[in-house]
């Protein structure tokens, strides 16, 4: 499977779920939504890579450890940003929290988690520069 280009900046280019018990999660997807799960390593587990009928990625079901415990237990969108530094300045001057410092995410890119002034949580994410 070849990897697609980001999503423009400003566009929800991926979700995932974190949860205590991702194989209970991700059985519940696969059979309410007809998704199919496929196994992400993460050394000594795996979270898991929800894709439709056709094949295409959807979201990922992860499990509460490592870089994603404490995580709320919600759908957590990437909104994809072409600075993350700089919108993480902006962040904290409009009144929002970063609960995440910027962590890679593989060769995609980077991403932090942030709180805004009315409490909800969503991530930022900066993809790779290729150039």
């Amino acid at each position: 499977m070849t990897t697609p280009p980001p999503p423009a900046p400003g566009r929800i280019g991926w979700v995932d779920l974190t949860v205590d018990d991702a194989p209970r999660i991700r059985d519940f997807y696969t059979a309410v939504t007809g998704w199919t799960a496929q196994g992400l390593s993460m050394g000594d587990y795996d979270d898991y890579l929800m894709t439709a009928p056709d094949g295409t990625p959807q979201a990922g079901v992860c499990h509460a450890r490592g870089s994603n415990a404490g995580l709320p237990t919600q759908w957590l969108v990437y909104i994809t940003v072409p600075d993350l530094d700089e919108r993480l300045q902006q962040v904290e001057t409009l009144g929002g929290k970063i609960l995440r410092a910027p962590k890679p995410a593989g060769p995609m890119g980077r991403f932090a988690v942030i709180e805004d002034p009315a409490g909800a949580v969503c991530a930022l994410f900066e993809p790779a520069n290729d150039s």
